[in-house]
């Protein structure tokens, strides 16, 4: 019975001191699958276990404060309101307009992007486009691509006449994909990585420029964001260092990877 105690104890023991520490990492979806691929590449020379989840940049702010997971993602700059929490820019992305690659319309201006969400323009033909009409696809509430497309526009999401509700950005391309007459609003780096694997969208001109990542990394593209992570408080330990990784040069190749433009790019 002793022997039995004496090798449990040793086993928990030994446990204890092989167990990986873990960093869980909550929120934007837009961040999320660089992310995973940056915290495989630093699991791989540091004895941690890192978990990411998705459900909007809502929660990465939640979760951040009440504990929930040592880091938060949040597509945007923070809000006055959450300058209680420590945020570090890691890269910058854009917010693209995506219509079906079989889409006639290269272009839309910001009276037409706003009268289409209004419900005002109800036909493709109304903006030069084929006598079609036009599906609506507009983000769920918590989502930080709404909040910068409502700004962005003037619009209150209330007055928006949307015809599908989505969730993070492989909805909304998949979504637009898949209906010839839908239009939505995605990250440009998710938007231009899948029109680069063949997936048929596209993305639309604003004022002349060019929805893509090299307008963002040039400053020309106005519909642009951080992307941020936060931390209820100064990082210490095991989060300060991953950070410190997230900010460093050795983060760039995968960021880039997603279509983003690293923070610490000139």
């Amino acid at each position: 019975m002793r022997l039995m105690l004496i090798i449990a104890l040793s086993t928990i023991l030994t446990g204890r001191i092989h167990a990986k520490e873990r960093i869980t990492i909550t929120g934007s979806s837009t961040i999320a699958p660089g992310m995973s691929d940056l915290a495989k590449l630093y699991e791989k020379k540091n004895k941690l276990r890192i978990d990411v989840q998705t459900g909007g940049s809502s929660r990465g702010i939640l979760d951040a404060r009440k504990g929930l997971a040592q880091i938060g993602m949040v597509s945007r700059s923070l809000k006055e309101s959450e300058k209680d929490l420590h945020g570090f820019v890691i890269a910058k992305d854009g917010l693209a307009i995506i219509v079906h690659k079989s889409n006639t319309v290269k272009e839309l201006s910001f009276e037409q992007i706003r009268n289409i969400y209004l419900g005002k323009i109800k036909n493709w033909n109304e903006v030069g486009g084929l006598d079609l009409p036009i599906v609506i696809v507009n983000k769920a509430e918590g989502r930080s691509t709404l909040e910068l497309f409502l700004k962005f526009f003037k619009l209150k999401n209330s007055k928006i006449k949307a015809s599908i509700i989505i969730g993070d950005n492989e909805q909304g391309i998949k979504t637009v994909s898949k209906n010839k007459n839908a239009i939505a609003y995605v990250s440009i780096g998710a938007a231009e990585y899948n029109a680069s694997v063949g997936t048929p969208l596209k993305l639309l001109k604003y004022k002349g420029i060019d929805a893509s990542v090299k307008n963002v990394e040039n400053g020309s593209y106005p519909l642009m964001r951080d992307l941020t992570v936060v931390t209820k408080s100064k990082p210490k330990g095991a989060v300060d260092k991953f950070i410190k990784f997230l900010l460093s040069k050795k983060s760039e190749t995968i960021i880039k990877d997603h279509y983003f433009v690293p923070i610490n790019k000139p």
